[in-house]
């Protein structure tokens, strides 16, 4: 009985915990942390303020708590590339990273880490893993893994991947977090991905990778049938 009451007991502090976060993240944004009060966050929650002390003994440490949640990338959600086309791997990888920096919360809990930097410096540290971190390490395992299999010659896999995820979102994400509203499509978001993979190829794709790449689009055009004024093959 005693183990079962404190399962029940478990559930119910993790449930309250959900509740109050999914509360609080709305009000963060919409009012900043100063004007963002702890009993307004309990009562959206359907909580006491007791239970929300129980949870957050501190303002600041439901704020953390907060921007953390919405920060966290979920690993599955990333789906390695196997693939012998080292350009299609970063495409793919790159889209990737697209659908992350996506999220609703993300680029709005950034710009409120940025208001409140000087309060929260160790959020601020933490900016930079939104959304990142899955998608760096698994750029990291791919370039290692196409240098060892001489589709590329990367020596700092880790630099070349923070340097293509720099240039997606300098195109993809930065200019929404200062404008708020700018966005791109679905088909200027593969452009700008497709760009920064034929960049990094173009500098670290070995000859005989390019030689591939090369030959198989002069295959795919020589295939494709001749079409009339009409585009009748």
């Amino acid at each position: 009985m005693p183990r079962e009451l404190s399962e029940y007991h478990r559930q119910v502090a993790s449930t309250n915990r959900a509740s109050i976060l999914d509360a609080a993240t709305p009000l963060f944004l919409e009012f900043g942390y100063d004007r963002t009060s702890l009993a307004r966050v309990a009562e959206r929650a359907g909580v006491s303020k007791a239970t929300l002390f129980k949870q957050f003994p501190t303002k600041a440490a439901l704020f953390e708590a907060a921007v953390l949640a919405v920060g966290d990338a979920p690993d599955a959600a990333l789906v390695e590339p196997v693939t012998s086309d080292f350009r299609a791997g970063l495409v793919e990888l790159g889209l990737a990273y697209t659908e992350l920096l996506a999220r609703p919360g993300i680029a709005e809990f950034i710009r409120t880490i940025i208001a409140e930097s000087p309060r929260f410096p160790e959020l601020r540290e933490r900016t930079f893993d939104f959304g990142t971190l899955p998608v760096l390490a698994a750029l990291d395992r791919y370039l290692r893994a196409q240098t060892v299999a001489g589709a590329a010659a990367v020596d700092d896999p880790m630099l070349v991947a923070t340097q293509f995820l720099g240039m997606i979102a300098s195109s993809v994400f930065w200019p929404r977090l200062v404008h708020g509203t700018w966005s791109l499509d679905d088909e200027g978001t593969r452009t700008a991905v497709e760009e920064a993979a034929t960049t990094i190829a173009a500098r670290f794709a070995t000859q005989s990778t390019r030689s591939h790449r090369t030959a198989k689009v002069g295959s795919d055009r020589r295939a494709a049938p001749k079409l009339d004024a009409e585009g009748n093959p």
